[in-house]
């Protein structure tokens, strides 16, 4: 059952705050709370880019915050758009996406997405956690409301994200994949002792 302990979520994407609450349910030991925080645009390598946006998030909440990178990768160009695929969307949308790739053979991609996890404690490490779906960039398909998923087929599909069900994306994406890691981490031993750490810091505080 849901802990009535908050855990700022840094988004004010309302879409993906309710596909995040979606795929943890009730299994997560925190009671997610969204706050739309500027932070730094950092560059950079993706898990340096979250660790940097983490220990921000934390400095500002004062207590436990979780950050999410999200990156999408051509393989047809070495990785990019990558973790800059926020600014390619905005420019280009998902139907400019696909035409980046149209004097390439290679259409494959892969989603990749990064949560990374402070206590709110600068002395403690930050926390990463990371799903991966490889997939292929088509000619936009389906509903056009969330991100680059009209473009995005993940393997094994012949739907893109835009056109799967939201339970069917939910158990396949690499958002799933990377929140399913991060809930099994506090769900185990080193989880439950860093949690139970981190209240007796509060109570004491």
């Amino acid at each position: 059952m849901t802990s009535t302990r908050p855990l700022i979520f840094v988004t004010g994407n309302a879409k993906k705050l309710e596909e995040v609450r979606a795929i943890l349910g009730n299994s997560f030991p925190f009671r997610l709370v969204n706050e739309k925080i500027d932070l730094p645009e950092y560059q950079g390598e993706a898990d340096q880019v979250s660790r940097l946006k983490c220990e921000a998030a934390a400095e500002l909440v004062k207590g436990p915050v979780i950050v999410e990178d999200t990156c999408l990768g051509f393989n047809a160009l070495g990785g990019l758009p990558g973790p800059y695929i926020k600014w390619f969307l905005d420019k280009l949308k998902p139907a400019g996406l696909h035409k980046l790739l149209a004097g390439f053979e290679d259409k494959s991609a892969e989603a990749v997405c990064t949560f990374a996890f402070s206590s709110g404690d600068p002395k403690e490490e930050v926390l990463l956690f990371h799903g991966r779906t490889p997939g292929t960039i088509v000619e936009p398909r389906g509903d056009n409301n969330f991100g680059w998923d009209p473009c995005f087929m993940p393997k094994g599909f012949d739907k893109t994200y835009a056109e799967l069900d939201g339970a069917t994306k939910n158990s396949i994406s690499h958002r799933y994949k990377a929140l399913d890691a991060l809930r099994e981490y506090f769900t185990n031993e080193e989880g439950k002792t860093l949690l139970t750490k981190k209240l007796r810091i509060e109570e004491n505080s």
